[in-house]
């Protein structure tokens, strides 16, 4: 199988004093420019007591900022046709975008005012602001109880990760009700900090003028961000059940997978790909099409900084939900019996084919940029991917699972029915 053909793309670095990292992937042929802020500033640092802050925080540095109004904003970035995206994670906020390449400084000038001098930071700022943006944060928290299979998961990452990165980005009905806008304004100084933080590019880009850009926008700022301790997962796995009279029964499994660092890092991902990465994979195959146990199944791999983890789904009827729970932690734990090669070879062209579309994509490089630079501390090039993937095998894929046994599954399931864990799982 021979791995994918593209045009070399020059990474280039470049790191400000005050520790805010540019990091670019000029693509001449295309007419976007696409970018990625991240700022470590996740779930996993919100003072005790205030969780949700980050959401409130981040949706509220976007109700004015600089010499604009909330609603001056928001035209100034649609008069240079700027797409939206960012949100909170557990471990980081971003803030990222993409327009035409001539447009990309100037919308670079509006993400400086959003990011440094946000209206939530000034003394009058209005009340009714923040207070609305809380609202939707609770809105968002509350909608969790018309979406169980969510629900479900939330429990499931609090479970497998009983400290600080178990703590949803959605936060909790306390935190969020305590929040005040000092609170906000306290937090923002101490955790959205240059230090650590990324500014991602890619597409149509000048890099060295996006680098004198920065400079004059960003120079100024200084300090480094609160630091989370590393991810810990529960020392023993555990099973825990969520009653709720639901027509379904939702099932959810976390157990160790390995860091993007690993060296096996990529016969980790074919492997997982092997299990659900199509509707041809294992799990789609043997749990619901032979057994028509499930009308849903899945597993993917995970990574926070220093910690890989995978999460399995199925989503059942009451009736068939033990058997479901048996058959998954089965199909997880079959793969390290070996894999066949038409089953790696079908899997690898799944991962480069979505590694094309990601290519296509400026926004989505970006995005995958600031995603490496702040797991590996580099960039890797679409060419390291597709070497990394073209040079998995089934018997590489064997030695891993040497190494790295399916174990130690954690369970959460939702629904009517409290389950037993099988006894070689426990």
């Amino acid at each position: 199988m021979s791995s994918i053909t593209s045009t070399p793309v020059t990474t280039q670095t470049h790191t400000l004093r005050n520790g805010l990292t540019i990091v670019g992937e000029p693509m001449p042929d295309k007419q976007a420019a696409a970018w990625a802020f991240l700022i470590p500033a996740g779930s996993a640092t919100e003072p005790e007591g205030r969780e949700g802050l980050t959401n409130v925080l981040e949706g509220t540095t976007l109700r004015g900022a600089g010499d604009r109004d909330s609603r001056q904003l928001s035209e100034a970035l649609d008069d240079l046709g700027v797409e939206r995206g960012g949100g909170t994670d557990v471990e980081y906020t971003t803030y990222s975008g993409a327009t035409f390449g001539d447009y990309l400084l100037d919308a670079l000038e509006i993400y400086a005012d959003i990011l440094l001098r946000p209206h939530l930071l000034n003394a009058d700022f209005p009340d009714e602001e923040w207070q609305a943006q809380k609202m939707l944060a609770l809105q968002s928290l509350q909608s969790l109880e018309d979406v169980p299979a969510r629900k479900m998961f939330e429990q499931l990452r609090a479970a497998y990760f009983p400290l600080a990165h178990g703590r949803s980005p959605l936060g909790t009905q306390s935190g969020l009700e305590a929040l005040t806008l000092e609170d906000l304004q306290n937090d923002h100084r101490a955790r959205f900090r240059p230090e650590g933080a990324i500014l991602a590019l890619a597409g149509n880009i000048d890099f060295p003028a996006v680098v004198a850009k920065i400079e004059k926008l960003f120079g100024d700022w200084n300090g480094k961000a609160i630091q989370p301790g590393a991810p810990t997962p529960v020392e023993s796995p555990v099973y825990q059940h969520i009653f709720q009279e639901t027509a379904q029964q939702h099932i959810g499994v976390a157990w160790p997978g390995v860091t993007a660092l690993d060296p096996h890092n990529y016969d980790y991902r074919i492997a997982m790909s092997i299990l659900s990465g199509s509707m041809g994979a294992r799990l789609f195959t043997e749990v619901r099409e032979k057994r028509g146990l499930v009308y849903s199944v899945s597993a993917s791999p995970n990574t926070y900084r220093g910690c890989g983890f995978n999460l399995a789904y199925a989503g059942t009827t009451p009736e068939r939900s033990q058997e479901t729970l048996d058959v998954l932690l089965v199909e997880l734990s079959r793969i390290a019996e070996g894999v066949a090669e038409d089953e790696v070879e079908r899997a690898k062209i799944g991962t480069l084919s979505r590694l094309v579309m990601q290519e296509e994509s400026s926004r989505a490089r970006a995005s995958g940029i600031a995603r490496d630079q702040f797991m590996l501390g580099r960039v890797r090039s679409l060419d390291e991917i597709s070497d990394g993937v073209s040079a998995v095998s089934a018997h590489s894929i064997g030695e891993f699972y040497l190494e790295n046994p399916p174990r130690d599954f954690t369970v959460v399931t939702l629904g009517p029915n409290d389950l037993k864990m099988p006894v070689a799982t426990v």
